[in-house]
This record gives C-alpha cells, sequence and structure tokens, in this order.
C-alpha cells in the first residue's frame, strides 16, 4: 500500500512540475518571423544560433486562410520562417544580423532563382520594440554600403503564421545532397559567399564542391565523369533507356539541364537529348583530347563534365547532346514539387 501510494505520489509531482516547466519556457521565449526566399534555405542559419528554441517554415502575410504549398501564393502568402527563441540568451538585434546575411535585400522581385511576390524578403515584427530594431538595423545596413542599390526588405506587422506541411519542415536534415545542390544551383550560396564571410553567415549549409568533399558525395564512378571527363559504358547506365517523364539535373550542382521531352533513343547506349532544358545552364568547349574535334558540354554553375554535342540529331534542332547519365540525376515529374523544382511541373500538363 505504502509502494502505490508513493508511486501515485511521483505522477502526480510529474503532471504538476512538467507543465509548470513548459510555461516557463513559454514564457520567457519570444518569436521573431522572416521571409527570405525558399524557407528551405532559412530554417538552418537560425537553428544553430544558441538560444534558438526552435524554427518552423510556413506561410504568412496573406489573407486566405489554411494555405497549403499548393495555394499559398495564389492566396498572397509568402514562405517564412518563425523562430522561436530566449531572449536571455540571444537578441532579437543578433537575430536579424543573421537574416541580412542570408538574403540579397535589394531584391524586389523574389530572391535568387525563385520569382515572384511569395519569395520576397521581409521582416515580420510582433512587437513595437522588434519594430523599431527592425528599422534600426535596416537604417544601418544601407549606411554601411555593403550594397550598392536600394534596400528593398520589407518591414510589416506580423499576421497569422501557418507551418508548412511535413515534408517541408527540417528539409535540410532530410534531404541534405538536395539541399545543397539547391542552394548551390540557385545562386544563394555564390552570392553569399561574394557579399559576406562564411562564418559570419552561421550556415553550414552552403558547402564549396572542393574535389575532398566530392569524393565523398559523389560515387567513383560519377566523380570520374564529372571532374575527370570520363565516359561511363554505353547500354550500361541508369538512364540510357529510361522513359519517364520528368527532368534531368546535374548531378554535383543540382541545375536543371534536360527534359524527358527532349529525349530521344538515339542508338548509342546513352541518354541522348535534342536541346538543353535550360540552354544557359550548359556551356561548350573545345574538346581535342581525341585525334578528331569534339564539341564537349559541361554544366555551367557545377562545371561538371556532361558529354559532348554532336550535329546528327533528329529535327528540328538536328543536334545529339549525348550525356553522362553518371553526370545526371533523374527527378520524375510527380516529384518536382518537393524536390525544389516546381516551376516545371507545367511542361507536364496536358
Amino acid at each position: 500500500m505504502i509502494e502505490i501510494i508513493a508511486q501515485g505520489l511521483i505522477v502526480c509531482l510529474f503532471l504538476t512540475v512538467v507543465p509548470a516547466a513548459a510555461d516557463e519556457l513559454k514564457a520567457k521565449s519570444e518569436i521573431a518571423t522572416f521571409a527570405g526566399g525558399c524557407f528551405w534555405c532559412m530554417q538552418l542559419p537560425f537553428e544553430k544560433l544558441n538560444g534558438v528554441i526552435k524554427v518552423v517554415v510556413g506561410y504568412t502575410g496573406g489573407s486566405g486562410k489554411n494555405p497549403t504549398y499548393d495555394d499559398y501564393a495564389s492566396k498572397g502568402h509568402i514562405e517564412a520562417v518563425q523562430v522561436t527563441y530566449d531572449p536571455s540568451k540571444i537578441t532579437y538585434s543578433e537575430i536579424l544580423d543573421v537574416f541580412w546575411k542570408q538574403i540579397d535585400p535589394t531584391d524586389s522581385g523574389g530572391q535568387f532563382c525563385d520569382r515572384g511576390p511569395q519569395y520576397r524578403s521581409v521582416i515580420f515584427y510582433h512587437s513595437s520594440a522588434q519594430k523599431k530594431a527592425a528599422e534600426k538595423s535596416k537604417e544601418e545596413l544601407l549606411k554601411s554600403a555593403v550594397f550598392q542599390k536600394p534596400i528593398n526588405t520589407e518591414i510589416i506587422g506580423a499576421s497569422k503564421f501557418y507551418a508548412a506541411e511535413e515534408y517541408h519542415q527540417d528539409y535540410y536534415k532530410k534531404n541534405p545532397a538536395q539541399y545543397t545542390r539547391y542552394r548551390l544551383s540557385c545562386g544563394r550560396d555564390e552570392y553569399l559567399d561574394k557579399m559576406w564571410d562564411k562564418s559570419a553567415r552561421s550556415d553550414e549549409g552552403a558547402q564549396k564542391n572542393s574535389k575532398e568533399e566530392l569524393k565523398k558525395k559523389l560515387t567513383p564512378l560519377q566523380y570520374k565523369v564529372t571532374q575527370e571527363k570520363g565516359t561511363e559504358p554505353a547500354f550500361s547506365n541508369e538512364y540510357w533507356s529510361n522513359e519517364e517523364e520528368g527532368i534531368y539535373v546535374d548531378v554535383v550542382s543540382g541545375e536543371p539541364l534536360f527534359c524527358s521531352l527532349d529525349k530521344f533513343e538515339s542508338g548509342t547506349g546513352w541518354p541522348s537529348f535534342t536541346r538543353p532544358l535550360e540552354p544557359e545552364n550548359v556551356v561548350e568547349e573545345t574538346d581535342k583530347s581525341l585525334p578528331m574535334t569534339r564539341t564537349e558540354v559541361r554544366s555551367a554553375k557545377g562545371n561538371s563534365h556532361l558529354g559532348h554535342v554532336f550535329n546528327d540529331g533528329p529535327q528540328p534542332s538536328g543536334l545529339r547532346y549525348c550525356t553522362n547519365s553518371a553526370a545526371l540525376r533523374f527527378i520524375p515529374k510527380e516529384d518536382l514539387e518537393k524536390e525544389g523544382y516546381g516551376e516545371y511541373k507545367k511542361l507536364f500538363e496536358k
């Protein structure tokens, strides 16, 4: 009987102490909300900060209720992150400093490769103190002359925040390779590296593709093909006979390269396309490694060797972009949205 009573007391104490602790944590925490383009890229920098309790990605700023990834933009919302932090460990001004180092505040039409009002940069203040701190921070940034163009980041009052779907939360943890490729191919890392010292950005997601890092990320064949101009075996590679609908991106940088709609059976045993999906992402170089002169094709941002282009393809282009599967990653049309290539969904809509 004594033992039962003791156990009951323990349960009773647990039920009374735990809620009290939770209430105390909630009472001393504050919320900061920011928009800076793709919310995948905005979560990690804040989660790394000492004093930040949690970071949630979602939608805010609009009037439509219960937005989803498919309709948040049409409802007037913006991709944003909600940061819960302990003000006794980190100040709002310190968090603002990290925010500025994740974005291009001069861009009023979106952020990096993500275009449209749903990707613009915004500071959503939750109090008059936050508003004052945000305005002061923006003014100091303007005076610093770091940027030669006007600062277009908006400062507006916070409204209801809707958490995004679960697969968007902690995307950098769930899909680290895709996350890194996306940041690189979108131009975010290149821009931020140019504007700020990496250590000041508090972002380990921005990784340089050094030779050693690439050897860790790629298979031996992928490395040989993309970095050493290797050629994989014909008829014995991943995509030569792939007939699924979708797009092909650089296995290193993630930049979009080719589309299944332009793929054809060339009889060579390698993936062949009549044209690039994004011409600016494919560059041509003269290749004299053989007795014959060929035209090599490489990815613009990743600088990966892809293959060669020949003038024996079908009309109307008459071109054959003969590529290595090892240089590509295929994204099926049904995965385009969640992989960060939603803009290409329209290519497959009938």
